[in-house]
């Protein structure tokens, strides 16, 4: 019997065995993964024979999760180029507006180059909201300011780290400062302000690894079975019940399942398979869990000969108002220097579609994906584009969780049901970037131990 199984292994699977075998060093582990690799969404693969990033390009550097783990490693880490981004907005590419939070302006004159004049005059007057309870982002800051800011800043922004519906997120797990701000009697405005007016910090926002940040979950993996834990992959969890010392999981094909016995458990996998894991077990949790929808993407890679896409900007993101197949499109040679200096000779480009419940674009095959996004990319450079020199096509099926409105209560509802001895993490939860995935693993592994050692001191009394 392991004294502690963790399902999945994915960062956030991964960052919670770490985070045990930091705090108990003694510990008998054991990592299961259902798919036939460790990483989740973090991936990388070939492209023009060099491996790049084939989910997840780099972390949030002013928080202390992924950044921490990367130093903890002796990892390199890289810092993008100071090149800006861009809105493609109304046909053209247009500069990000500065001094917004998440779209929200501080002062509405500086969204003069991506909203007309009337909608501009409409931002600067912002309108009061009544708050009474949860109610989606997209439907705050469009009372407050209007929609035009809602279709061409919140959506771009919010769909690029959620590909979700402003009109559907929550505004109390998405934003949740312009949420507090409202509820509290403040404003949007003042809120972007104070945020701008904040002392600008020369470190970089964003960071990532020489060779793809793709290589965080791999180098995980290693130094946890260098420290003795074991990372079985294959190793589908298909039932899991509840006996008098622990849990007993049915792990394996149906053909050949076998059990395996653990005292403490933490689930780190998807909303849906865990509320499947969860389903007799704790059916409250399991039917709060079920609730969390998922968006799916694709991300086409392209390398072109070097000199055909710019290397003065970092890509941009595009409203969904404008259209186009594309949500947003990284020039990922300008942006990353480590891959500049590996790939000399090419320009590496990435366009990235899927939005929630955009259904249809997804069905197209990879050929049709591959020629829309270079399409809507000569577009957007106004000009037309050379056949690239080689390509990828990358189906994240699923890869994103909504956070629809009222989604702090379902995941509240989702961890008061649980049994003792069992915790959940990931992007389902708390967050869905790479360093809130590591912090809710982190989270949660402190809360188990914490949970276990009050139970052996009970059962010493």
């Amino acid at each position: 019997m392991a004294d502690i199984v963790v399902v999945g292994a994915g960062i956030t699977g991964l960052a919670a065995a770490e985070r045990l075998l930091q705090q108990e060093p003694g510990a008998d582990i054991l990592v299961l993964e259902g798919s036939p690799r460790v990483g989740g969404k973090l991936h990388v693969g070939d492209l023009a024979g060099q491996q790049i990033d084939l989910g997840a390009e780099a972390v949030l550097a002013r928080r202390p999760e992924a950044v921490g783990l990367i130093d903890a490693l002796g990892l390199t880490r890289e810092s993008p180029a100071a090149v800006g981004a861009s809105l493609w907005s109304r046909g053209a590419l247009r500069p990000m507006p500065h001094d917004t939070l998440m779209g929200i302006p501080a002062d509405a004159a500086s969204l003069s180059e991506v909203l007309d004049a009337q909608e501009v005059a409409r931002a600067g007057v912002e309108q009061p909201v009544q708050i009474d309870g949860d109610l989606s982002l997209g439907s705050l800051v469009e009372q407050a300011l209007g929609p035009a800011v809602v279709d061409r800043l919140i959506e771009p922004l919010l769909g690029g780290v959620y590909a979700g519906d402003a009109r559907e997120l929550s505004a109390q797990a998405c934003l949740p400062a312009a949420y507090d701000a409202v509820a509290s009697g403040g404003t949007l405005t003042a809120l972007a302000a104070r945020a701008a007016a904040e002392p600008r910090s020369d470190a970089p926002v964003f960071a990532s690894l020489v060779g793809g940040i793709g290589g965080l979950p791999i180098a995980v993996a290693e130094h946890l079975a260098a420290k003795g834990i074991t990372i079985e992959t294959d190793a589908m969890v298909r039932e899991l019940r509840c006996v008098p010392d622990g849990f007993e999981l049915t792990v394996g094909s149906a053909r050949s399942p076998r059990t395996v016995r653990a005292r403490a458990l933490v689930l780190a996998a998807p909303a849906a398979p865990t509320a499947r894991l969860l389903g007799q077990l704790a059916p409250a949790s399991s039917q709060a869990l079920a609730q969390i929808d998922y968006a799916s993407m694709v991300l086409v890679s392209y390398a072109f000969e070097r000199g055909t896409i710019p290397d003065d900007t970092s890509g941009f993101l595009v409203p969904p108002v404008e259209g186009r197949d594309i949500k947003a499109s990284t020039f990922s040679s300008a942006k990353w220097p480590w891959l500049r200096k590996a790939l000399p000779a090419y320009d590496v480009v990435r366009v990235s579609f899927g939005r929630a419940g955009e259904v249809r674009t997804l069905q197209r095959t990879d050929e049709d994906l591959a020629a829309a996004g270079l399409a809507d990319l000569a577009q957007a450079l106004g000009r037309s584009l050379p056949a690239p020199v080689d390509s990828r096509v990358q189906r994240w099926g699923g890869g994103l969780p909504q956070y629809a409105v009222g989604h702090l209560e379902r995941v509240a509802a989702v961890r008061a049901g649980l049994p003792h001895g069992l915790v959940v993490a990931g992007g389902a939860y708390d967050g869905v970037g790479i360093p809130a995935c590591i912090a809710s693993a982190q989270r949660a592994s402190d809360e188990l131990l914490a949970r276990i050692a009050g139970t052996t001191q009970e059962s010493e009394e």
